[in-house]
């Protein structure tokens, strides 16, 4: 009865959204919407009761009791974390295979600070709340749901179908190195933890659907100035506060050559028309010429573009001195960038070093969890697949291309020189992604599309 009913309300929840479509498979939406229900409940952050383990077997049993054979699908413990990789053989042993990406723990969340536990999960008027429910425990759900009913249907890939999930991907990304070098044979990486579609703000219905084909390399550069130091009250102009200050300052007023990819010059053509009266037409003429000054003042006043024009570099954190009553004997700061794919960050640091302009600041990269990875190529098997998947869900919706200023699992897997695409079906509000933040929430009515979707893409990509 307890099935019953859950398959009844989530067609009902389905049946009253904007951007609904047919329930075509109630088993597997229910299963779901009640394994991301389970996984929220389930603390995975790390630190002191990490409980991404729990989610993992959550996960495994969902397989095996799916058609997955139990020696197929293993979780390796990594410190207080763990990793799960489950594999469904193709009958062409010499194929590549297909991977499928995402990833098990959170941020953390702290319950006083939500109107409702995030660990609690609840469905209300349409979106399931709670830490995770974007960010990615609902999304991994549906994947592994449309694995099973596609496993369970008859069908039979030709080339090796993997699902993995990492254990600390918000964080340290051990797991995720762990696992891009485990598969670095892939063909091609379905990265569900990126890319995605935005809702219209005023009638919910979908606008635009993006894979995320590239992402920005995180790196950490630490500024020091040394000094002798001495008494305050005999102040010498070689101070190591004053030197650190006026090299940041020339650091914070420069600007990175802006520049284009054939990935983010597609999107800028694409995605313009959804931009204000100023951001949209700057969008396109820098799309056409990335060297328009006009453009390039317009796209870099603004928060939400100055990102995807090419590198960034910001300082982030300050330390100097040691006594209120002491000349300081020592001054740091942190510069962190976000580094157009393309570049090595060794380069960029040397370039900060030349805007700094003083030989008495040294530089050192401090970089923890991130490594330089390229853009993977716009291949055409897996354009037209994503196009044909979405196209299915949504006929005629605008499909195109993206560029992340964000780390994800896929920057390991680029590290190997295996292509790897954020292509989540999920769509969403801008206004309402809360990943990351408070009351985190999405839409359950994405469900149901999101399986057919995914059935596809699935197959056209294991054939």
């Amino acid at each position: 009865m307890r099935k019953v009913f859950c398959a009844a309300f989530v067609a009902a929840m389905l049946a009253g959204s904007a951007m609904a479509a047919p329930a075509a498979h109630p088993k597997a939406e229910t299963q779901a919407l009640e394994l991301a229900k389970q996984a929220i409940a389930l603390r995975s952050v790390r630190g002191p009761g990490n409980q991404t383990p729990q989610v993992a077997a959550l996960y495994k049993t969902a397989l095996v009791g799916g058609g997955f054979a139990d020696a197929d699908v293993t979780i390796t413990p990594v410190d207080d974390t763990v990793y799960l990789i489950a594999r469904w053989p193709g009958s062409d042993p010499k194929l590549k295979p297909l991977v499928i990406s995402g990833h098990m723990d959170v941020v953390e969340a702290k319950p006083a600070d939500w109107k409702r536990d995030p660990f609690t999960p609840v469905v209300e008027n349409g979106y399931l709340f709670g830490r995770g429910a974007t960010d990615m425990k609902l999304d991994g759900t549906i994947a592994i749901a449309s694995l099973i009913e596609l496993k369970q249907s008859g069908y039979k890939p030709r080339r090796d179908i993997i699902i993995e999930f990492s254990g600390d991907e918000e964080t340290v990304m051990k797991t995720s190195a762990i696992i891009a070098e485990k598969l670095s044979n892939a063909d091609l990486v379905l990265n569900i933890d990126g890319g995605g579609g935005s809702l219209n703000e005023q009638t919910g219905k979908p606008e635009y659907w993006t894979w995320q084909g590239a992402e920005k390399t995180y790196a950490d550069f630490e500024m020091t100035v040394t000094n002798p130091g001495g008494h305050s009250s005999a102040p010498r102009k070689s101070n190591a506060i004053n030197q650190l200050s006026a090299a940041l300052i020339r650091i914070g007023n420069y600007q990175f050559k802006p520049e284009v990819s054939d990935l983010t010059r597609a999107y800028f053509a694409q995605a313009a028309r959804y931009e204000d009266a100023e951001t949209g037409p700057a969008m396109r003429v820098f799309a056409e010429n990335p060297n328009d000054a006009k453009a390039i003042a317009t796209l870099t006043a603004n928060p939400s573009t100055i990102g995807k024009i090419g590198t960034t570099c910001v300082v982030t954190m300050i330390n100097g001195g040691h006594a209120t009553n002491a000349l300081p004997q020592r001054a740091t700061a942190n510069i962190n960038c976000r580094i157009f794919p393309g570049h090595k960050p060794a380069d960029i640091m040397a370039e900060l070093q030349r805007v700094a302009a003083d030989p008495a600041v040294a530089f050192k990269d401090v970089t923890e969890g991130s490594v330089a990875n390229d853009a993977s190529p716009m291949r055409p098997d897996f354009t037209a697949a994503v196009t044909r998947a979405m196209g299915i869900i949504n006929p005629g919706l605008p499909v195109f291309p993206s560029q992340s200023s964000g780390a994800s699992d896929s920057m390991w897997f680029r590290y190997h020189h295996v292509p790897s695409y954020g292509a989540s079906p999920v769509f969403i509000k801008d206004s309402e992604d809360f990943s990351h933040g408070l009351n985190e929430r999405t839409p359950i009515s994405n469900i149901a599309p999101a399986i057919t979707y995914y059935l596809s893409l699935f197959t056209d990509l294991s054939k």
